[in-house]
């Protein structure tokens, strides 16, 4: 019975998640133009994502309820962390831009869940500005190569994981960020002095450090 509500809970959360963050993001781009990086492909991004967001939203949701053994106020955090998560995904692969509106309500997130669970504030606190400090520095010396959407995905995720889960998914999103980088380089005829879209790879480090530690 317990298997069947959270998959229940997965489903209803991932399919009106996919719903506000379609809406969300179409709402973004048609007022946010002038930041985006490829506006001609707004309607072709948002029939693709809204095809694929509620599948990504519903296994993710899925598996975090069915295998992570934690309370329900943790898992109501959890469940945020992955629905901000993918759509900062979404929007940084698609137009390179994770939206300061957005990243907002997640960092305050972080820190309602920091308090709320019993986590040390000061920890998490420390670990939010000295990452943010620390790929401020990234974005100066690749002069651009971090952009600032970055720099306040990792203060943000700071919030939510403390210092040491923290430098765990930045050590992991700047290697396989380093490769893709390196693979796009290599195959579709990027050049060092383009831009590349770093935050999935510290995205998708987040969520797999959510669901192995």
């Amino acid at each position: 019975m317990l298997f069947i509500l959270k998959l229940f809970i997965a489903v209803i959360c991932a399919v009106s998640g996919a719903i506000a963050g379609n809406h969300w993001i179409a709402k973004l781009y048609r007022t946010k133009e002038n930041i985006l990086s490829f506006p001609h492909k707004i309607f072709a991004q948002h029939e693709s994502r809204k095809r694929y967001l509620p599948g990504v939203l519903g296994m993710l949701m899925a598996f975090y309820l069915l295998n992570i053994n934690s309370t329900v106020l943790s898992h109501f955090f959890g469940l945020f962390f992955i629905y901000f998560l993918i759509l900062f995904t979404f929007t940084d692969f698609e137009q390179e831009v994770i939206f300061d509106v957005m990243l907002l309500p997640f960092a305050l997130l972080g820190l309602f869940s920091s308090i709320l669970n019993g986590y040390p504030v000061l920890d998490h606190l420390a670990a939010g500005l000295g990452g943010g400090i620390l790929f401020l520095v990234l974005a100066i010396l690749t002069r651009g190569g971090i952009g600032g959407g970055d720099i306040k995905l990792i203060a943000a995720l700071g919030l939510w994981l403390g210092s040491s889960q923290l430098l765990d998914v930045i050590v992991m999103g700047l290697i396989a960020g380093g490769i893709g980088a390196f693979l796009l380089m290599k195959f579709a005829h990027k050049k060092k002095t383009d831009t590349f879209a770093y935050g999935p790879f510290f995205t998708v480090a987040a969520l797999l450090q959510l669901f192995v530690s």
